[in-house]
């Protein structure tokens, strides 16, 4: 379940509720009782590094299969879908 973050209008109570997504938002404050507003926070999640995008679908790499022109193919070629079209 999602954590959201709320904030008190009326005594400035900033407060964490675990919310279902089809649970309506908090009204009320826990504390006062005031109105509260939802915050939009930072996520936790990031991503970093090169990652599998920059280690060879991003780029325009030369493809192993088709580089060199060899009549044979290397077994790395095996499971390659390219060597499958052309066989």
């Amino acid at each position: 379940m999602p954590l959201y973050e709320y904030l008190c209008e009326s005594c400035g109570l900033k407060f964490e509720a675990r919310q279902k997504f089809s649970d309506a938002p908090l009204t009320a404050c826990r504390e006062c009782g005031g109105a509260v507003r939802k915050l939009i926070s930072q996520t936790a999640f990031t991503l970093k590094g090169g990652g599998w995008y920059a280690q060879g679908y991003g780029g325009s790499k030369t493809d192993s299969c088709s580089a060199g022109g060899k009549e044979s193919k290397p077994s790395a070629c095996d499971g390659c879908p390219k060597s499958a079209a052309n066989a």
